[in-house]
């Protein structure tokens, strides 16, 4: 972790990521899909977010994430309140990693190419790069497959990628919004495993959306969403972190 981003750190009894009173609506107000939502996220735990489409899962990963703002209510990422500008730039580029469930990778490009993205926005030397795409190429099985370009992967492949390209500058949080939702069953349950395997080796915090209560129960924490509103949460609560 670059200890020059001016971003706090969290410590295992304190949230790395908190929300307190989140709203959110489109259309000048007329559709709203969160209602005060609060939540905190603890060092090193994995958190699921589950409930119907349309509760708000997507959009509050987008506020906690920094990719949308809220209209009211406040985010606090390593104990620093997320503020528009430069701040969520930072964040973004060196502390939060997303993974969407259609991957949003560039067909055109190689899965070397498109995993180099993120690290050229961050300043990243190109050796460090890709010997961290290297590391993370063989942790996925997909040390074959570098120079192969994403319209020539299977859907599995894409997903492993973009959990590659999520993780290269070394996030501290990844969010994941129904990562394995346009997987089928089988490749589903391998993606996931992967997924958990990895933030855990990494000690990495993990906030994923799914409908998937399978998957959701193999998580620390599950956290359920009705019209936009966080309901009951279950889980073991906050990890110690090792």
């Amino acid at each position: 972790m670059n200890s020059s981003m001016p971003v706090g750190k969290a410590t295992p009894n304190e949230p790395i990521l908190r929300a307190e009173g989140l709203t959110k609506a489109y259309e000048n107000g007329a559709i709203p899909v969160l209602h005060g939502v609060s939540l905190e996220v603890y060092p090193q735990q994995t958190v699921a977010l589950c409930g119907p489409s349309g509760c708000g899962k997507s959009t509050l990963l987008h506020l906690l994430g920094g990719l949308d703002s809220p209209d009211s209510g406040e985010i606090v990422v390593r104990g620093q309140p997320l503020r528009p500008g430069r701040m969520v730039q930072t964040m973004l580029r060196h502390h939060v990693g997303f993974v969407f469930q259609l991957h949003n990778l560039l067909p055109d490009l190689t899965l070397t190419e498109n995993c180099l993205i993120p690290t050229v926005a961050a300043g990243v030397p190109r050796a460090e790069a890709m010997e961290r795409l290297h590391q993370l190429a063989d942790r996925t099985g997909l040390s074959h497959r570098l120079q192969q370009r994403i319209q020539k992967l299977s859907g599995g492949e894409r997903q492993r990628t973009a959990l590659c390209r999520a993780l290269m500058n070394r996030p501290s949080i990844l969010l994941a919004d129904e990562p394995t939702g346009a997987l089928d069953e089988a490749t589903s349950r391998q993606i996931f495993a992967l997924l958990l395997e990895l933030v855990d080796r990494e000690g990495i915090t993990l906030v994923m959306a799914t409908h998937d209560r399978a998957l959701a129960a193999r998580c620390d924490r599950l956290l359920e969403m009705h019209d936009g509103k966080m309901m009951d949460s279950a889980g073991s609560g906050a990890r110690t972190a090792g």
